[in-house]
């Protein structure tokens, strides 16, 4: 799935959002918001989704929870999100399109070229596979390590190997 968690941050769980993407596909992402702090909500909010729409990791078109269905998955006030909502739109990162919901926009302001994101990506691969060579190990438990990784940041807890 899509989230991203810091795997040394062994503080409280961060809630689990569900959306779902442009090609109708539900992900999940979590979203921290910090007590504590002098930053209100809406715009802790604001701000990562903003962060993810930027780097691709919300894709254009995808939808976006209701801001009911956000305000219950967050334990925040409805107008909360609806805040953080109207400023992602007057900033052009998201449209709303009434009862069909918010969605990414086609181009958001700001965002990361795709073609530089897949050079990233490219980059981020090369040193993995330089890494695991480095280790002695091939494809398969290159995989299966990226399998559990994804596993573990996504919460589903499933890690188990598959029977030899």
């Amino acid at each position: 799935m899509d989230e991203l968690v810091d795997p040394g941050d062994e503080s409280e769980a961060a809630p689990i959002v569900v959306y779902t993407d442009h090609h109708g596909i539900e992900r999940r992402l979590v979203i921290r918001l910090e007590t504590g702090t002098a930053i209100p909500r809406f715009e802790q909010l604001r701000g990562q989704l903003s962060v993810m729409i930027a780097v691709g990791r919300l894709e254009p078109g995808s939808r976006l929870p209701t801001v009911r269905d956000l305000a219950v998955q967050l334990d925040l006030a409805p107008g909360t999100v609806a805040r953080a909502y109207r400023e992602l739109e007057s900033e052009g990162m998201v449209e709303g399109r009434g009862r069909r919901g918010t969605f990414v926009v086609d181009e958001p302001p700001h965002s990361e070229p795709l073609q530089e994101r897949r050079e990233r990506l490219a980059t981020a691969a090369d040193r993995f596979v330089f890494d695991i060579r480095q280790l002695g190990a091939g494809p398969d438990d290159a995989a299966e390590a990226v399998r559990r990784a994804f596993a573990r940041l996504d919460g589903t807890g499933d890690e188990r190997r598959p029977p030899d």
